[in-house]
């Protein structure tokens, strides 16, 4: 079975974006030539899952789509039209998943939002999370996990690294 994965980044106080949306806080952190291990995490991936606030985000910044190449599934409540990339979900993300997860293929990455990686981790969906701590503090914002009533789960930690720009990195596997 296909592992799904995370690999989000967010504030001290858990924040994935500020309260417009914003990931400028991403910037405190920034150092020519350092990935944080992202490349690496993205060698086995072939497939994308998104929310609709996140790629649209992402569809406004002033770079290339990231996940040109992958296919990309974007969570969201109005279908649209699809594109050779991307296509447009209104399923039941863990129902979704669950259907991904049991198909042939390289790992499937969520990319965020905090309401996808939420309802994902609370279905038992996800296998691995890294989760990269920017050290800011937003006061408000996008959270990273929402509240969920059946989100109390158990993960191991399988790594922890700090880098010299501040950021500490978490790395966990599903119990």
């Amino acid at each position: 079975m296909r592992k799904l994965k995370v690999f989000i980044a967010c504030s001290i106080d858990g924040f994935i974006a500020d309260e417009n949306g914003g990931l400028d806080f991403l910037e405190a952190v920034q150092v020519e030539g350092e990935d944080y291990g992202y490349a690496e995490f993205c060698k086995d991936v072939d497939t994308v899952i998104i929310g609709r606030k996140t790629y649209d985000t992402l569809a406004e910044l002033d770079i290339p789509f990231p996940h040109e190449g992958l296919m990309c599934y974007v969570f969201t409540h109005t279908r649209k039209p699809e594109t050779r990339h991307v296509r447009f979900i209104t399923e039941d993300p863990v129902v979704f998943a669950l259907g991904l997860k049991s198909q042939r293929g390289g790992s499937i990455y969520c990319d965020g939002g905090g309401s996808i990686i939420t309802h994902l981790v609370a279905g038992r969906m996800v296998d691995e999370l890294v989760i990269s701590i920017i050290p800011i503090m937003l006061g408000k914002g996008t959270r990273l996990f929402q509240e969920h009533p059946s989100l109390k789960k158990e993960f191991e930690l399988l790594q922890s690294r700090a880098f010299k720009s501040g950021l500490v990195q978490l790395h966990y596997r599903k119990k």
